[in-house]
């Protein structure tokens, strides 16, 4: 039982250089499988999130403290080792740490870790068996691998902020992009599975490789729907909002207090929704009795919906709605989002306490491994937490050489 609840990964080293999401994201998942996560921070400054602020971390007496809330969204189960690797002390540690490790991890702009001896080629004549990932925006090649650029940027190039929004001729039309750094985030799994897989080959045959993660890539690739329709058809998908092109009602309405979603998918559906509202006149219009026909008098029926579905509370249709077998639900803002019962269930809220006693919130992983489960042990760590920890006991530098290094600014 005690070797299960190590975590699937237990025993893999990751050296994380990344910051920001994407990279972090990626990071905390193998965390949470059990890997032992070191991740190397700029002394006195650390993780750029760490000052995206407010809101802020509470410390022990419920003050703000230096940590940004957005940084623990991503950086829980690591261990913080602040180094400057702008000096030739720091790029020896990163060596030593790299030969010691099984996974790397950088964000860096491509050619910037070249210049201090870092890169993949570099670290692998050290390591032969090295997994090395590398997360930029545009790649490793191309015209745009110089260029910079954020989450927000790619899912506009990307295309998904084409067909995210509302129509160009309603109120509030245009593109419109999604709530969340969900480039980041995406690219952050990607490179999670690249890693994984990357580590298995490394495992059965001793070679690592180097992985070209970009954001411009992961965005693209799930845009694989649209992309095949548009190549075939020749025409950009529009944007529909809250609406589907091919099902009606899909649709966000507004209710007396609030708002909710439905989603009849079919003919079957449409009959049982319309007994959940009350409109059996609905359901024997001919207009409306095939999906097609439903899709073709949008512009008749949509409004009715509207105004009936004003009638009552959210809570009210979910529950009709939900008696009928229809695909509903209310829209939640987060603290309703934590309060669902099935939320609950789930356990997807929990609080890790910090050294200082301090209580850090965060979000269950969505991985349910039945024999290695997640564990939640390590909240996102301060700055420079574990630096004498590892220097110490992962390298074994003596407590003098490390004095040396701290009062050298390269720690």
């Amino acid at each position: 039982m005690a070797a299960a609840m190590q975590g699937a990964l237990a025993g893999v080293r990751v050296l994380d250089l990344s910051r920001i999401l994407a990279g972090p994201w990626c990071a905390q998942n193998l965390a949470d499988l059990g890997a032992e996560v070191i991740k190397v921070e700029r002394p006195r400054v650390g993780d750029d999130t760490r000052s995206w602020g407010p809101p802020w971390l509470p410390d022990a007496e419920g003050q703000s403290s230096r940590d940004a809330t957005y940084f623990a969204g991503a950086n829980r189960g690591k261990q913080s080792l602040t180094l400057d690797i702008a000096s030739p002390q720091g790029q020896a540690v990163v060596r030593d740490l790299a030969a010691r490790s099984h996974i790397v991890l950088e964000n860096y702009k491509v050619g910037d870790l070249k210049r201090y001896g870092l890169d993949y080629e570099s670290l692998k004549a050290i390591n032969p068996a090295l997994v090395y990932c590398s997360i930029t925006g545009y790649g490793q090649t191309g015209p745009s691998a110089h260029k910079p650029g954020y989450d927000f940027i790619f899912q506009g190039i990307g295309g998904l902020m084409s067909v995210t929004g509302e129509r160009d001729d309603l109120p509030g039309g245009g593109p419109q992009k999604v709530g969340v750094a969900v480039v980041d985030v995406l690219t952050g799994m990607y490179a999670t599975v690249a890693v994984l897989a990357a580590l298995r080959h490394a495992e059965r045959t001793g070679e690592g490789q180097h992985i070209d993660m970009a954001l411009l890539d992961a965005v693209v690739a799930v845009g694989a729907t649209p992309i095949i329709a548009q190549r075939i058809t020749g025409q950009a998908m529009p944007r529909y909002g809250n609406a589907h092109a091919n099902m009606v009602p899909y649709h966000v309405f507004a209710t007396a207090d609030g708002y909710m979603i439905v989603a009849a998918g079919n003919d079957g559906q449409w009959q049982a929704y319309c007994r959940g509202i009350g409109r059996p006149d609905l359901a024997a219009d001919e207009r409306f009795a095939a999906g097609s026909g439903r899709i073709i008098h949008r512009e008749v029926l949509v409004p009715m919906l509207e105004d009936h579905m004003r009638t009552r509370t959210t809570a009210h249709w979910v529950e009709a709605l939900e008696a009928q077998g229809i695909p509903c639900g209310p829209i939640n803002d987060y603290a309703q989002v934590l309060e669902d019962p099935q939320v609950r269930h789930r356990e997807l809220q929990v609080d890790l306490v910090r050294k200082d006693g301090a209580i850090c919130p965060t979000v269950k992983s969505p991985l349910r491994l039945s024999a290695t489960p997640v564990r939640y042990d390590a909240p996102p760590p301060r700055l420079g937490e574990h630096t004498e920890r590892i220097l110490g006991e992962v390298l074994g530098l003596s407590a003098q050489r490390i004095a040396t290094l701290r009062e050298q600014g390269v720690v």
